[in-house]
């Protein structure tokens, strides 16, 4: 094909030899590594947006690489010979579905992906070079597409689109820059980006049009790829921030509506100084199933209750909203704490929405500083008196809703005055890696011998374990025990340690 010249423009000069060919070094090497990156990154969940949208990019990534150096490639080689006496007969190919078309180019081959056209208006002459038949999958045999029949192989919503690029080089002198899709005789389907020019005569008039046309059928596929990975990553997004924010405002709306301390209506006003904390995660994503309560009951004795279901999200929040309303129900009824676990037991286990869960029941007596408790594979509260900290010995019970028919043991143990007793989620414990257990809330105990509310305390354990960004959000319930108006026990036997009687859930100590 002969070298497109206008006539008030030269065709500009290919560049030198060796600097094409450094060019070419550098982009094999750059799309070696950006291939070996993406053979690397390998789909370990399918369904995962964010995953696959990353791929999509490698891929679109490789094949603008390949593109270059084809690009270059030719560059170097330079314009190829379109004398049609050379040209061999080449069979259709024909498509087979999901695997590469027979008769197209391996990726990043310049043969087939690129091809050139020049047609002549005078003569009626049409040249195409070998590279542009595989492209549209025509016998040379049967000649080059006369530039009146070119619209014909086009589908008929692209064909607007052709003739105007047509019009606008033939007619306005324009160059051709446009992208459209040709049907091929096998039934497939390719992309084409077209380039041109027109070819003018000294006095300025069209003579012939010669054309570049590009198989970008391949870089197109891994185009739309990222885009509908990166919109299903988009949408995910979206929906986990809707999803967040409705757990967020399902979590607060059961959750006791006080943050710090607390005053219950009970017969002995003065009796337990109240304070807790929610400490959130560090990942939206992981707004877990923690909660915490406190209510006074009819009698005069106060519930106390920390937990933790199993999920994340709305799910958990929900199945937290249910497990909070039966517990605030048996407390209210008089249902002690062994008995309650029991029946949260059952709950659980015949919900529709299966889960696990931790929880700690205590109720307290502030006439008589006697404290019964309960719980189901939950860390024990621990007690801090005159500057020390220690766990309560646990009684016996299993994770709610893992068996059936469990029987919850209940203890008893005698608070004083000035006592703080703390309750928690173990995800306090994995706050960081400054602590692995209760040591480091027990470490606090000379800052709760000083402190005079529950508020300072709880203050102190907030800024132990309030600067770490967990996995998973936590909660803290801190109550100091003050002294009884009616109270007439000595100060000898406020002294003495407390006392533990293990009970059944009927009230039977053993």
């Amino acid at each position: 094909m002969p070298s497109p010249l206008s006539a008030d423009r030269p065709a500009p000069q290919p560049p030198e030899h060796e600097t094409v060919d450094a060019l070419i070094s550098r982009t094999r090497r750059l799309r070696g590594d950006v291939d070996a990156v993406r053979r690397g990154t390998a789909l370990v969940d399918e369904e995962d947006p964010q995953l696959r949208w990353r791929r999509a990019l490698y891929d679109l990534a490789v094949h603008h690489l390949e593109n270059l150096g084809a690009h270059l490639d030719q560059l170097r080689e330079g314009p190829p010979s379109a004398a049609p006496e050379r040209r061999t007969e080449v069979p259709a190919p024909r498509a087979v579905p999901g695997t590469p078309e027979r008769g197209m180019p391996r990726p990043g081959s310049l043969i087939g992906r690129v091809g050139s056209a020049e047609w002549d208006l005078l003569t009626g002459d049409v040249s195409w070079s070998e590279e542009l038949f595989q492209i549209f999958g025509r016998s040379p045999g049967a000649g080059p597409l006369p530039l009146d029949e070119l619209p014909s192989v086009l589908p008929a919503e692209d064909q607007p689109l052709l003739s105007s690029l047509m019009t606008d080089c033939l007619v306005d002198g324009r160059p051709i820059d446009g992208e459209f899709h040709i049907l091929r005789p096998d039934g497939g389907m390719r992309t084409l980006h077209m380039t041109g020019e027109p070819v003018l005569d000294p006095d300025g008039r069209t003579v012939a049009m010669w054309a570049v046309l590009r198989d970008v059928s391949e870089l197109r596929r891994s185009e739309q790829t990222l885009h509908r990975s990166h919109d299903s990553l988009r949408r995910r997004e979206y929906r986990a921030r809707v999803e967040h924010r409705m757990a967020v405002e399902l979590q607060e709306a059961v959750l006791p509506p006080w943050r710090g301390t607390l005053r219950l209506p009970s017969r002995e006003p003065d009796a337990l100084d109240l304070a807790a904390h929610h400490l959130p995660s560090g990942s939206s994503a992981h707004l877990g199933g923690d909660w915490y309560d406190a209510l006074a009951v009819p009698d005069g004795r106060i519930f106390l209750a920390v937990g933790d279901l199993t999920g994340h999200g709305v799910r958990a929040a929900s199945s937290t909203a249910m497990l909070l309303g039966a517990l605030r129900g048996m407390a209210l009824a008089g249902i002690g704490p062994g008995a309650l676990m029991g029946h949260l037991n059952q709950l659980l286990e015949s919900s529709v929405q299966s889960a696990l869960g931790s929880a700690l029941c205590c109720r307290f007596d502030p006439a008589t500083g006697a404290l019964s408790w309960a719980q189901a594979g939950h860390p024990a509260p621990l007690l801090f008196r005159e500057g020390t900290g220690r766990p309560l010995p646990a009684p016996d019970g299993v994770l709610l809703g893992a068996a059936s028919g469990v029987v919850y043991e209940q203890d008893e143990a005698r608070l004083l005055p000035g006592d703080v007793l703390v309750l928690h989620t173990d995800a306090l414990y994995r706050r960081g890696d400054r602590a692995t257990g209760p040591e480091a809330l027990l470490a606090l105990a000379p800052l709760f011998a000083q402190a005079r509310t529950a508020q300072e305390c709880l203050r102190a354990v907030v800024a132990a374990f309030g600067d770490d960004l967990p996995l998973h959000d936590a909660c803290v319930l801190v109550a100091r025990v003050g002294a009884p108006q009616h109270d007439t026990t000595s100060a000898a036997t406020h002294m003495a340690s407390p006392t533990r009687n293990r009970m059944t859930p009927d009230g039977t100590a053993h």
